[in-house]
C-alpha cells in the first residue's frame, strides 16, 4: 500500500480552509526532539501522532506532547476496557489505516476518515503547536485550538505522571 505523504496534508490543510503552509526540512523531524531543533520551539510544543487499536479493530489517534509518554492504561480506562485491549499500531497498521508511515503521521487528513482523536491534556500549556506534516521531514504550525476544532478532538488526561 502506496504512502501518503506531505501533499496529501497540504491538501487536506487547505480544504478545511486552513492557511498553514507545511514546513520541509533537509534534515529529519521524526523524532520529537528533531522536530523542536528544526521549528526552535519546546519539546513540548511538538505534537506526536500516535495510532492505537482499541480491541484490535478500532483505531484511535492520540496527538501528545514531544515531553510526554501515553499511558496505556488511561487509555484503555477512557474506552472502558483493559490495558490489554489497547496497542500501539504497527507500521503496517500506521500505513493502511492512518495512511503515512510511523514518524510522519499527521493529525489529519488520514486515509480511513473519522479517527476519534485524543488530546493530552498538556498540551494546553500552548498556543501553538507544531505536528507532523505527512513526511520524516516535514512539520507545520497550529493553534491548539484550530486542531482541537479541525480534528473533533477531545482533550484527556492520557499522560504518564
Amino acid at each position: 500500500m502506496q504512502a501518503m505523504g506531505l501533499k496529501d496534508v497540504q491538501l487536506a490543510l487547505e480544504r478545511l480552509e486552513l492557511e498553514i503552509e507545511i514546513m520541509a526540512f533537509d534534515s529529519s523531524t521524526a523524532t520529537s526532539q528533531q522536530a523542536a531543533d528544526s521549528a526552535r520551539c519546546e519539546l513540548g510544543q511538538i505534537v506526536k501522532s500516535l495510532g492505537f487499536l482499541i480491541e484490535k479493530s478500532k483505531p484511535v489517534l492520540v496527538l501528545a506532547g514531544g515531553d510526554q509518554s501515553v499511558d496505556d492504561r488511561k487509555l484503555a480506562s477512557l474506552f472502558q476496557v483493559g490495558r490489554k485491549k489497547v496497542r500501539m499500531m504497527n507500521p503496517e497498521q500506521c500505513l493502511s489505516i492512518l495512511g503515512y508511515a510511523p514518524g510522519g503521521v499527521p493529525p489529519l487528513g488520514h486515509r480511513q476518515p473519522d479517527i476519534p482523536v485524543i488530546l493530552d491534556d498538556n498540551l494546553r500549556r500552548y498556543d501553538i503547536v507544531y505536528a507532523a506534516g505527512g513526511a520524516a521531514n516535514a512539520i507545520f504550525p497550529i493553534e491548539l485550538a484550530v486542531l482541537r476544532a479541525v480534528t473533533q478532538a477531545v482533550f484527556a488526561d492520557i499522560a504518564k505522571a
